[in-house]
């Protein structure tokens, strides 16, 4: 099934002729110096390596943006898994609007689909597991929405959108209160609206028994190790679900899905996620 788009038109309008702007695309000096104005070109949008491809209707904007005209044929939708050298796009249209959009349509193509592609390999070594890949609120300021649909072409799952869709208690909330987790916990299930999923983070096993006995849904269970991991997971038993975080790699995470935690949390795959290797190829 296809993963809806995050944006609107409206907004994915406005996203991408801000990119262009940014890069003078509409004034592109090299490009109207150099080439016709009725010059016509095919051009192929190949992937350098293989990954898992994010950012179509991005690129695809950003070539129409300059040209009505230009035409896109997708071959490989969003989430697709491709090898190096696979085409993900096919673009024909007027030479210098597919001169003068390349940078910005593969900027938007890469940091997506490298976040995409990062995910794919956490969600790939917990696979059987039971245990989801999270992302955090890491990400790019304004490209949340878009990172984070990244994560979901990658296979991972979103976390809290924003600071208003859950109640997370982290350390510095708790320092606020005296440390105390059952007095924070129950605060928040008095105020919090009906149905607010209630996670608390804790470091200490004794930490994660008040925060269950207060009414937690999650605990976040912060850079504990494979053994307080599997110790947390039996003493909660199920009466709240289990998020192990801080400092996941590729190298830990298979271990650390093995205790039986229901999420892992992965700040890397947003905050760290290298650009996907793809390029604008013209046929000559």
């Amino acid at each position: 099934m296809a993963i809806p788009f995050p944006l609107g038109q409206v907004a994915l309008d406005d996203l991408v002729r801000s990119a262009l702007v940014e890069d003078r695309a509409f004034t592109d000096v090299t490009t109207l110096a150099t080439v016709a104005a009725d010059s016509w070109s095919r051009a192929r949008l190949v992937a350098r390596q293989g990954g898992v491809t994010c950012g179509a209707v991005l690129a695809t904007s950003a070539f129409r943006a300059l040209d009505g005209g230009v035409v896109v044929q997708l071959r490989a939708p969003d989430g697709s898994r491709v090898v190096r050298g696979e085409t993900v796009l096919e673009i024909s249209g007027p030479s210098r609007a597919l001169l003068s959009a390349e940078r910005v349509a593969l900027n938007f193509m890469q940091r997506l689909s490298g976040v995409a592609t990062l995910t794919s390999r956490f969600v790939d070594l917990v696979r059987g597991s039971g245990a989801q890949v999270l992302d955090t609120r890491k990400t790019t300021p304004g490209w949340r929405l878009l990172e984070k649909y990244a994560v979901r072409c990658g296979g991972g799952t979103n976390h809290r959108m924003d600071l208003e869709s859950a109640v997370l208690i982290k350390d510095n909330h708790l320092a606020a209160v005296g440390g105390d987790v059952a007095v924070a916990v129950r605060r928040a299930r008095e105020l919090a609206a009906p149905g607010v999923v209630i996670e608390v983070e804790c470091d200490r096993i004794e930490q994660v028994e008040a925060a269950v006995e207060a009414g937690a849904t999650m605990i976040l269970l912060d850079n504990m190790s494979i053994a307080s991991l599997v110790a947390c997971v039996k003493l909660v038993a199920g009466r709240a679900r289990l998020e192990a975080s801080g400092g996941v790699t590729l190298e830990t995470i298979g271990p650390i899905a093995a205790t039986g935690v229901d999420y892992i949390s992965v700040g890397a795959i947003t905050h760290s996620a290298p650009a996907m290797d793809l390029a604008l190829d013209f046929d000559t």
